[in-house]
């Protein structure tokens, strides 16, 4: 049997029930055991008696009782998610409710995993179950480099509403972009085919025989001399060309 322990109640995990943050760092610990440790007053927050439907806030102190020690998994090992990414991750989180999970995703950061491609907005997903019994959905993605909001279902009725949203264009996208040299005109209308450039798949060029529709508006935010800021508003995601 372990020891008692005193946890406290870390930014990512407000407003979760009790039962189900028991059971993602004590996977090993059934619901029924966790209610009669309720009932008995050995599962504590600041001392007072709780149930396991009860919300935990952060900074809480929540008393651990002795639990069993044989066969425990902790939630790193169950997740392979160390603290740090964890923290991180969570520190993404810019809304959430009972549908979706939004997120300020980073530069620097994939969305999915691939060829040498092992930190990733999916694999990092459970860290954000926050009181669910399953992982995150993605609903869409956003290139690598590119930092911005990312919507993530947190089921799959959700994820199946919003992924359709996107296929059927009733979602638009608003981008803000930095561009090196002069912008002629501060507002317009970009309608021209374009497809990969061959010598590098992550930038996009004009190609009027080969290339697939897309229609582009922007409007220019700020000039700053030789560099402006463009705020670009995807009106016709390039099939297979775009994410």
């Amino acid at each position: 049997m372990s020891r008692v322990q005193t946890i406290t109640v870390e930014d990512g995990d407000n407003d979760q029930r009790l039962d189900r943050w028991m059971r993602r760092l004590f996977p090993q610990v059934s619901q029924g055991r966790i209610e009669k440790m309720c009932r008995k007053g050995d599962l504590r927050i600041d001392g007072g008696r709780v149930k396991a439907s009860t919300r935990i806030l952060t900074g809480q102190q929540v008393r651990i009782p002795p639990l069993p020690e044989a066969g425990q998994i902790t939630a790193q090992a169950k997740t392979s998610i160390s603290d740090a990414d964890a923290k991180m991750i969570r520190s993404c989180v810019i809304y959430r409710d009972d549908h979706v999970i939004v997120l300020n995703k980073p530069h620097g950061l994939a969305v999915q995993g691939g060829s040498k491609q092992s930190r990733h907005v999916d694999g990092l997903a459970t860290a954000l179950m926050f009181d669910l019994d399953e992982k995150p959905r993605l609903v869409h993605r956003l290139d690598k480099d590119t930092s911005g909001v990312m919507l993530i279902a947190k089921n799959l009725q959700t994820q199946s509403t919003l992924s359709s949203a996107f296929e059927k264009r009733l979602m638009k996208k608003t981008y803000l972009a930095l561009v090196s040299g002069y912008v002629d005109e501060p507002q317009a209308r970009i309608n021209v085919p374009i497809r990969r450039s061959k010598r590098n798949q992550h930038v996009m060029c004009v190609d009027r025989k080969r290339g697939k529709p897309a229609v582009t508006s922007y409007q220019m935010l700020a000039d700053f001399g030789f560099v402006s800021l463009l705020a670009v508003c995807l009106l016709a995601t390039i099939l297979g060309c775009s994410s």
